[in-house]
């Protein structure tokens, strides 16, 4: 099903809504019609975008969302990316038709609790904030498919997220974890885990409990080993290692045989590895492939 391109909010559209609820505040009028006229004026700029009712305030400096929008609650998809906000009220609660929300590239520190209310939620998008912690209420949101922290300042996640289990997109890179949150590893449908550019020193042997993962991006920590139970997931088809303190690796490499080659571009599938301080004969090995690697590592 095809649909309209969504028509951006322009700042005059929104100054101009904020100085209708100023003019209402100052002349003591704050009743229900003038507040459901000026969500009418943002119900307006909503489209129907492939099947969903969508609004976009993306790029539009906000550093505050006008009230009315948490009138809208037939809202499905709203946009509030690259703006300036620093927080979002508890009224986000009542928006609970909402599949994707994107609050990508502001200066959120945290989000409120009730996040959790949003029943519906599909695909999160909170990267490029502020945030050091999540809600544990993020973790009532269970039909949640993708989920993007990255480029915050976590350090871990909250135990209850171990319920969202129908998780297959996790982005946590560029962020200041130094152990793989527990509930990650309850997250079974997994099939693309993110945790570049943060403090990892291990990965733990939980990991081969995500039986779906295909994608596993762990370059630049200071992870000085790999687990054997690493090897177990065979589903594996990109195995980013590089930029670590690796040198050697697990004997039973050889079992991932998805990986099919030696890769050098990030976005390649294959195992990118070469990158560490790793030690002769693993290092000299590696020069003929990953096949000369893995011949090496089969036992006889």
């Amino acid at each position: 099903m095809g649909g309209k391109q969504s028509r951006s909010f322009s700042n005059k559209e929104l100054n101009e809504v904020s100085m209708s609820q100023r003019r209402e505040k100052s002349a003591g009028r704050e009743d229900q019609p003038s507040l459901s006229s000026a969500a009418e004026r943002i119900r307006r700029h909503a489209t129907v975008h492939f099947g969903y009712s969508t609004l976009s305030l993306a790029m539009r400096g906000l550093d505050g969302t006008p009230s009315e929008l948490w009138e809208l609650r037939e809202l499905q998809k709203l946009n509030l990316s690259m703006n300036c906000l620093i927080s979002l009220p508890p009224a986000l609660g009542t928006l609970d038709n909402l599949v994707i929300l994107n609050l990508w590239g502001n200066n959120l520190s945290s989000l409120p609790p009730e996040i959790g209310l949003l029943k519906k939620l599909r695909v999160l998008f909170a990267c490029r904030n502020r945030l050091s912690e999540v809600p544990e209420e993020l973790g009532s949101c269970t039909c949640l498919e993708v989920l993007s922290l990255a480029n915050n300042q976590i350090t871990g996640l909250p135990g209850s997220l171990a319920t969202i289990h129908n998780l297959t997109k996790l982005n946590l890179s560029h962020n200041r974890i130094v152990h793989i949150p527990t509930c990650v590893y309850s997250m079974r449908s997994l099939v693309f885990l993110h945790l570049a550019c943060n403090r990892l020193e291990t990965i733990a042997d939980q990991i081969q409990d995500l039986v779906n993962l295909k994608i596993l991006i762990v370059e630049g920590n200071s992870i000085h080993t790999l687990p054997k139970t690493l090897c177990f997931l065979e589903s594996l088809e990109l195995l980013n290692v590089d930029f670590n303190d690796l040198q050697n690796v697990p004997m039973e490499l050889y079992l991932l045989s998805r990986l099919g080659r030696l890769a050098c571009h990030p976005l390649d599938k294959g195992l990118h590895i070469i990158h560490n301080p790793l030690l002769k004969p693993i290092q000299e090995v590696l020069q003929g492939g990953l096949s000369a690697l893995y011949n090496y590592l089969k036992p006889t």
